[in-house]
């Protein structure tokens, strides 16, 4: 099984839920590091979800995580591992129109 280091960058992230990361039916990918950062003036609410295309259940990772104006956040940091089985798809959704960018560092498997 082949390992590939990638990182994804994704701007302007708003009020829709934004599909940030998926895996096709043979791969897995995991997050080894994921930052968001604030681009405006103001508070941001950010909801990071996770969804099994599989079974068609999304969880929340993170659910109105509180980004301060013009600041970012490590969601996943420290050693933590965000594991993308087949068929996941991570999505990223704020309160504000393209508010935030996203940064995430992850290993693909294929």
């Amino acid at each position: 099984m082949a390992s590939f280091f990638r990182n994804a960058i994704i701007k302007n992230i708003g009020t829709v839920p934004v599909e940030c990361m998926a895996t096709a039916a043979n791969s897995r990918m995991t997050i080894i590091g994921m930052s968001i950062a604030n681009l405006t003036e103001g508070i941001v609410l950010v909801d990071i979800m996770l969804k099994d295309d599989a079974s068609s259940v999304t969880g929340y990772y993170g659910k109105n995580l509180v980004l301060p104006p013009n600041s970012s956040m490590r969601v996943v940091n420290g050693g933590e591992k965000l594991i993308l089985s087949t068929s996941n798809t991570l999505y990223i959704k704020t309160t504000v129109s393209d508010s935030v960018d996203a940064i995430i560092s992850y290993v693909e498997l294929i």
